[in-house]
């Protein structure tokens, strides 16, 4: 390979290697590598993480992965207190980022001219800056909650926090535009409840403070699904930039369809089916699990569950038989194909950000939302009070009674029919969104120009 000029960019992706993070960020990066053949993408992460989202059959020539470290020191003793895993690769990453991509150079010859990041590496501004290139962050979640951490300072001094919140949990973030409906009690923690002092709530409020410095952000939604939030965050940042859904853009491979879910949604009523998935991370509680499987059991309602395996003894005694004419519990689920299908009426969720953009993607879900963590809680009050997709499981939790009253209203009555349509409609404004002439596309081809000409 020649050596770089403006002819043949060479941009430096590093990804958060936890959670989903990675995954998405090398969805994009494929996307201009494809647009862009001769500008080389140097893709960091760790070990573990390439090994995992890196497809042979499904990478392209100029990107190229490259294992940035885990940050463990040789002979450590793991501690096993929480987050360890990431604090020691935050320690590491800024030295471990710099030194790989001096070892890029090296092997291809070619400078570096643009560093693209998770949203979460704050440090990046600095090295960007350092090095006089343009740097472009990724925000893996929606609108809303990037709108809640580049508020948090001034949230923290108008509304107060830590214990002096007690008591004001529906409080409303007026102060936020676009924000009218969220409460104090829908905020992720760390911005002004929890442990404010904890590895994520610094690193968040560092990101909030870093992200003006930044070339440009953008993420995996469509301006036309938060309007007045997406104006405020044109006004804060340089370049705010929504370039999705990714799942109406391209579909990722999956693994085969083993347990016959789409054969099975083939012999079912229309929205007529609860479709029950966490994600790949979220684990409920015991307790939560059996309520969710007892009340599946008294509704009659035909479902398919995404359970893996070792959850299965958590079930309740008898409950597979019970159920086994009218129900599956599989340990893997086509989720994206799931949603799509007309059978499908309600889809019981932890309202992650991907998730969320899977149900609007699909044929016309209601949602039931029961959060755990993150912006969760956040995601599942815009899905039912904003935008009127479906609704939260009453007292935040599963029993037994709360998960019958939703499956009735949203299977039985007319709002859920209602919520559909509104599901419907959205999906209607993200495929124009991903569209030839859409905003997507047009933020999509500005994202490319900002990387691929530095």
């Amino acid at each position: 390979m020649s050596t770089t000029g403006r002819g043949s960019p060479h941009v430096a992706v590093l990804a958060f290697p936890f959670s989903t993070h990675a995954a998405p960020l090398l969805a994009v990066i494929r996307r201009l590598a494809a647009a862009t053949p001769d500008t080389l993408y140097s893709f960091y992460s760790t070990a573990k993480s390439i090994a995992s989202i890196f497809s042979a059959s499904n990478n392209l020539p100029n990107v190229i992965g490259y294992d940035v470290g885990a940050g463990v020191p040789e002979g450590y003793v793991w501690v096993g207190k929480p987050q360890e895993d990431i604090e020691l690769f935050l320690r590491a990453a800024p030295a471990n980022f710099r030194k790989g991509m001096e070892e890029a150079l090296a092997k291809t010859g070619r400078r570096v001219t643009c560093l693209v990041t998770d949203a979460f590496f704050w440090f990046a501004a600095d090295i960007a800056a350092e090095m006089e290139l343009p740097w472009v962050a990724f925000w893996t979640a929606g609108p809303a909650s990037l709108s809640v951490h580049l508020y948090t300072e001034h949230i923290r001094q108008t509304l107060g926090a830590g214990l002096g919140m007690d008591g004001r949990a529906d409080e409303t973030l007026q102060l936020i535009p676009g924000m009218s409906k969220i409460r104090i009690r829908d905020l992720p923690e760390g911005v002004v409840f929890g442990n404010l002092d904890s590895l994520f709530s610094r690193m968040l409020c560092d990101m909030g403070r870093a992200l003006p410095r930044a070339a440009a952000v953008f993420l995996n939604s469509f301006e036309e699904l938060d309007p007045t939030i997406t104006a405020d965050l044109k006004s804060k940042l340089n370049n705010f930039l929504n370039v999705g859904p990714f799942n109406l853009i391209a579909t990722q491979p999956h693994a085969p369809d083993e347990s016959k879910c789409m054969s099975w949604l083939d012999g079912q009523g229309r929205a007529s089916v609860a479709y029950i998935s966490f994600g790949s991370v979220t684990v409920p509680p015991r307790e939560e699990i059996v309520e969710l499987a007892e009340a599946l059991e008294a509704s009659r309602v035909p479902f398919i569950w995404s359970l893996k395996d070792h959850l299965r003894e958590t079930l309740p005694e008898g409950f597979l038989k019970g159920t086994e004419t009218r129900g599956m519990v599989v340990a893997w689920a086509p989720q994206e194909e799931i949603l799509r299908h007309d059978a499908v009426g309600a889809f019981i969720t932890h309202c992650g950000w991907n998730s969320l953009l899977e149900s609007i993607g699909g044929g016309g879900v209601a949602m039931i939302c029961r959060p755990f963590f993150g912006d969760q809680r956040l995601n599942g009050r815009m899905m039912e009070e904003v935008w009127g997709l479906g609704v939260g499981i009453e007292g935040g939790v599963f029993t037994k009674k709360a998960v019958l009253s939703c499956l009735q209203l949203l299977l039985a009555q007319e709002r859920g029919k209602i919520m559909r349509d509104n599901t419907r409609t959205l999906r209607q404004q993200a495929e124009k969104a991903v569209g030839p002439d859409g905003s997507s596309t047009h933020n999509f081809k500005l994202l490319l120009d900002i990387v691929s000409n530095p």
